[in-house]
């Protein structure tokens, strides 16, 4: 039986805090769809790097759920997203996942629009038709310093708040004048959810993530994801010592739970994350003035996590796909004058992220499959190492909810 709104209100309101979920939270398709109707419809989801399409014409195009967003870059620079749907009779305009075109041209009659949604052309429409009407159906479309957020709302949510702060975070990564060295794909057969839990938390890494332990913390207190909000006196020394020259640390979350930013150093001298713990790249894409200026570690539930190192960048993005299928996309950013096999090596720049990537991927499926059992129960987060875990959840059950009841006013009015 599908779980019905009202009876996810109920499940919600039962809600153990310092537990995970009900089992219907990570495989039941009716609360999927109320996932995606009420979060990823409603809220900024991070895109793409800006630098993906630097030039007029470029073009991503990024699914979500039903919707299809073609992101393009304009003859005036600015970056814009319109639905990928032609006014006409609704053909898909781009059909291939990236491209450039100095125009959007519909496949099925040829309608054509200029890159900033006007339509231009449409051949045959009579003497009384007005271009003006049809042109293309807008996205909410947001630069933040390289970084390119999109909503599907109608009407969008303050990003304001967060984009002041990160602005602030990223000024010494010079995003826009970076490229993607690689890009991987996964498809993890298991609950956006479950994705993002095993991000919020290191208690799995040492048994785990035997590559990227030789320069990540575990210490919940190193990367400030204590319940208590204690902090090791060597993130406040690195903070500190960053900041001096410019790059802003401090730890920093919205009231709302929904972003965080905080610049965490590596273990020992470590300066990127790389198997021998030396800068991957020679020719950096920040200005920090030494190379052990750990990671930034950035989210924005909720659709991305990310790591700005001093010399490179990675910047994640989770799609849900299904109840139980999550795409994860990964981007390795650097300087754009970089040159591979001269200022890195792309195996020595990847290795790290791929082995954790697909690690995790195995870890998340197995959390899946248990959680399938009718033998599961929900069980306590560590208050020492999952306080990251428990924060996530408190923004899920909260900003579903709120949506929830929000729709049950507005149908009763």
């Amino acid at each position: 039986m599908p779980v019905m709104p009202h009876s996810v209100q109920d499940l919600l309101a039962r809600r153990v805090p310092g537990y995970s979920l009900e089992q219907p939270f990570y495989t039941d398709q009716s609360i999927f769809e109320l996932d995606l109707e009420n979060i990823h419809y409603k809220e900024w989801l991070f895109a793409i790097p800006a630098c993906e399409i630097p030039k007029a014409g470029d073009y991503v195009i990024y699914e979500v759920g039903a919707y299809s967003v073609v992101i393009v870059r304009g003859n005036d620079q600015v970056v814009r997203a319109f639905h990928n749907s032609c006014r006409h009779r609704g053909s898909v305009l781009c059909k291939t996942k990236k491209g450039r075109n100095p125009r959007l041209v519909c496949p099925y009659h040829q309608w054509t629009y200029d890159l900033d949604g006007k339509l231009l052309w449409a051949r045959d429409m009579g003497p009384d038709f007005d271009n003006s009407k049809f042109g293309l159906s807008p996205v909410h479309c947001r630069v933040i310093h390289g970084l390119v957020y999109i909503c599907l709302a109608e009407n969008a949510p303050d990003i304001e708040p967060f984009a002041k702060a990160a602005e602030q975070y990223l000024a010494p990564h010079d995003l826009e004048n970076s490229k993607v060295a690689f890009e991987s794909t996964i498809i993890e057969k298991a609950n956006w959810k479950l994705v993002w839990e095993n991000n919020r938390e290191c208690y799995h890494c040492g048994g785990n993530h035997p590559s990227l332990c030789r320069t990540f913390p575990e210490d919940a207190r190193a990367i400030g994801s204590t319940s208590d909000g204690v902090v090791a006196s060597v993130l406040d020394d690195h903070v500190a010592r960053c900041e001096a020259v410019g790059a802003p640390s401090a730890y920093q979350m919205a009231d709302s739970g929904e972003w965080r930013l905080v610049r965490v150093p590596l273990l020992g001298e470590a300066e990127s994350y790389t198997l021998d713990t030396k800068a991957a790249v020679s020719l950096p894409n920040s200005s920090i003035p030494f190379k052990n200026a750990g990671s930034l570690l950035k989210f924005h539930y909720p659709s991305t996590w990310n790591h700005f190192l001093s010399d490179h960048a990675l910047v994640f993005r989770v799609t849900p796909i299904s109840p139980m299928e999550t795409e994860v996309v990964t981007k390795w950013l650097v300087h754009k004058d970089a040159v591979e096999g001269r200022d890195y090596d792309l195996k020595r720049l990847t290795e790290v992220w791929l082995a954790t990537n697909a690690e995790d991927k195995e870890v998340v499926e197995n959390n899946q499959r248990g959680i399938a059992t009718p033998a599961y129960k929900v069980g306590p987060y560590s208050e020492i190492h999952e306080a990251g875990v428990a924060q996530f959840g408190n923004w899920y059950a909260k900003t579903l909810s709120d949506r929830l009841t929000e729709t049950r006013l507005i149908a009763a009015e």
